[in-house]
């Protein structure tokens, strides 16, 4: 006779829950919020799949890869599904401007997405299947993350990439159709090959963690239906995931709630491609480089305080490249000050080398504070002659409590396919992600971000 819920461990209670959920158990602002992670997936990894990163991996990864029959987004070379998940994953993450989970700042979207479409270029899905998969995975991911944080990251794991490998394995697992076992295994084969730390951040390293956290969940879930075995219990036994990574982890969460609360409705979305604690800084930027009083000329020095993260993550003084720039406080606040705007251009190699931005990122401080959320920052200003300008940002816009709107995660799509100048039909692909829920074949929707050639 099965174990009742109360006997079993978490991962196997978890590996249960997923086997037994349906489509129809998804709530529909959940089943919303799936469309909204996979349109602004599938924005960023057009917009990042021109990028240096992504052309060298493809070029490293090319003679050891299998029959080409997986879209690569923005590219007109195929790969195998394996390693088309891995430089998928890597161009939605490689300018910092996708998806956060901000209970964690896992970016959830990134390693589930691209093994599911790899998935679905090979073995015919439903939208309504991929989407649920996806809805499961980052629920995976995303409790994980919840049981290991927050001494996971402060220790110095990428987090992303060490709990994406869990969500894509259980997302690959949902569409295989594996039974409640073989989706214990599955998180076992990916417990095997968890991994990623956060002095990759700000260089090319960091990529190859966060394509490995899609392609190795992939291949976890086919070992698992292929008969390879796992522990019986992967996160939460005495070396389990969960004990070895994360110090004072909490296994509750992996099945506190489980159908009740969904984590994906924790899902925001960037409207600045930087780390997601700049955000509230740029923002309060944006305002003060309005204001009549301030004159860059006068500026004595800038004060950010916020967030421990945004210290202990951004504090750079002199980033070394468009991808440092992209986690820099300094950088941020020097070239907003400056140019009144943040896109992609404002963190590129060539922005975060100019001369003029120098002198102003040398007056800029960071202070932590415990009492601001990852999403508040204050910037204050002090001029020449004791004045001084002060903004704080209490909901940076694509925070939780500011979201952007439907409408702007479609712009955002728009404008990063011009940036990358990306052959892609974006009118198509918008509609195609908002209907993915009624066709009987995902595969083809990843089809129309193909860069073929028009």
């Amino acid at each position: 006779m099965a174990a009742d819920n109360e006997s079993m461990g978490e991962s196997q209670r978890f590996a249960k829950f997923v086997s037994d959920t349906r489509w129809e158990d998804i709530p529909s602002n959940i089943r919303h919020e799936a469309n909204r992670s996979l349109l602004n997936f599938f924005a960023c990894s057009l917009g990042g799949s021109r990028d240096a990163a992504v052309k060298a991996l493809a070029a490293t990864l090319s003679p050891f890869a299998g029959p080409g029959v997986a879209t690569v987004i923005g590219r007109q070379e195929k790969f195998d599904p394996l390693n088309a998940a891995f430089l998928n994953a890597v161009s939605a993450n490689v300018f910092d401007f996708d998806d956060t989970h901000t209970p964690t700042i896992i970016h959830p979207s990134a390693p589930v997405a691209p093994a599911l479409f790899a998935f679905a270029e090979t073995s015919r899905i439903s939208g309504p299947q991929l989407l649920l998969a996806f809805v499961l995975g980052v629920e995976a991911e995303c409790r994980i993350g919840n049981a290991v944080s927050p001494g996971h990251y402060k220790r110095g794991w990428h987090i992303t990439s060490t709990c994406g490998v869990f969500g894509a394995a259980i997302a690959i697992g949902k569409v295989m159709g594996l039974s409640a076992e073989h989706m214990k295994w599955a998180l076992g084969n990916a417990s095997a090959q968890a991994g990623g730390l956060l002095e990759t951040l700000g260089t090319m390293a960091k990529s190859i963690s966060v394509g490995n956290a899609a392609r190795n969940g992939y291949l976890a879930a086919v070992c698992a239906r292929q008969g390879v075995s796992g522990p019986e219990r992967p996160l939460e036994g005495p070396y389990g995931f969960l004990n070895v990574t994360g110090p004072n982890a909490n296994s509750a969460c992996i099945v506190n709630g489980l159908g009740e609360h969904w984590e994906l409705g924790s899902n925001t979305y960037k409207p600045y491609p930087c780390g997601v604690v700049l955000n509230p800084v740029i923002e309060a930027c944006i305002a003060l480089a309005r204001d009549e009083r301030m004159s860059l000329s006068d500026i004595e020095r800038v004060v950010v305080t916020g967030h421990p993260l945004l210290r202990e993550r951004t504090d750079r003084i002199e980033p070394r490249s468009g991808r440092e720039a992209q986690v820099s406080a300094q950088h941020s606040v020097a070239v907003v000050l400056t140019d009144g705007k943040a896109g992609l251009a404002e963190f590129s190699d060539a922005c975060a080398a100019a001369p003029s931005l120098r002198p102003l990122r040398e007056k800029v401080f960071v202070v932590e504070d415990d009492s601001y959320a990852v999403e508040s920052a204050m910037v204050t200003i002090y001029l020449r002659g004791g004045n001084k300008l002060s903004l704080t940002t209490e909901q940076a816009r694509g925070s939780s409590n500011n979201p952007l709107s439907d409408a702007d995660l479609e712009k955002k799509l728009s404008e990063l396919v011009d940036y990358s100048n990306a052959p892609c039909e974006k009118a198509r692909l918008i509609d195609a992600i908002w209907a993915l829920d009624t066709v009987d074949d995902a595969g083809k929707v990843i089809a129309l971000a193909a860069g073929v050639p028009r």
